[in-house]
């Protein structure tokens, strides 16, 4: 069936036009998000597929390539779903900017956005004013974790560069487990200890997973 075939009140533009965003399904909105079809099937019914079978979470991990391995995605609309969810992912970001942290659970909702569908363990560094509000975020290191790697030098020095107050240390774990291995745990007792002799205070340390995180600060 051609989207023309469709009848016009049932439409995903007209539907959206009528009723609002909301009133949409998540294969009427990407079908809007694309615009066009394949010779094969409208663009409505490409997307109902896409859904169905990726769903939206694993979707928006999806590489370039990857998008393009399924049935009907060219380079553009592969583009057009990568841009779609690297936009989301910035607006989410854009409403955390100047909020002071005041928990665990502000570092999760700052940083979950930013670690969102990668593959590997990323350890940034939150840098904190004197109301706790992020001056700037920096990634040290992408990889597995070992002291190592995460230096304090390489930790501290851009605190210092910033006039930091604070610092929050941040990790995710790709697996989605957030318990921290025996090298976290050391990594985590010797960037404490720096802090402290440059006069740095290190808030806490955080391990983010699937919709969920680790606070070494609320586990004492």
């Amino acid at each position: 069936m051609r989207i023309k075939d469709i009848s016009k009140e049932n439409r995903p533009r007209e539907r959206f036009l009528k009723n609002g965003a909301m009133a949409l399904s998540d294969a009427e909105l990407l079908a809007i998000i694309l615009q066009k079809g394949s010779k094969k099937e409208n663009v409505v019914d490409m997307s109902n597929r896409i859904i169905s079978k990726n769903g939206i979470d694993k979707l928006s991990e999806l590489s370039l390539k990857e998008l393009q391995e399924i049935d009907g995605i060219g380079p553009g609309k592969a583009m057009q779903i990568k841009a779609l969810f690297e936009f989301n992912k910035r607006y989410s970001l854009s409403k955390q900017n100047g909020k002071p942290i005041k928990s665990a659970k502000d570092v999760f909702e700052y940083c979950s956005p930013k670690l969102s569908g990668v593959d590997k363990e990323h350890f940034i560094i939150l840098h904190l004013d004197t109301r706790n509000r992020v001056i700037k975020d920096e990634i040290v290191s992408v990889g597995t974790l070992n002291s190592s790697v995460i230096h304090p030098r390489e930790v501290f020095k851009s605190a210092i560069k910033e006039s930091a107050n604070a610092i929050i240390l941040v990790h995710n774990h790709p697996s989605g487990d957030t318990k921290p291995s025996e090298e976290d745990k050391t990594i985590t007792e010797r960037l404490f200890d720096a802090g402290e002799l440059l006069d740095i205070k290190v808030l806490d340390h955080i391990i983010i997973g699937n919709d969920c995180y680790y606070s070494f600060k609320e586990k004492n």
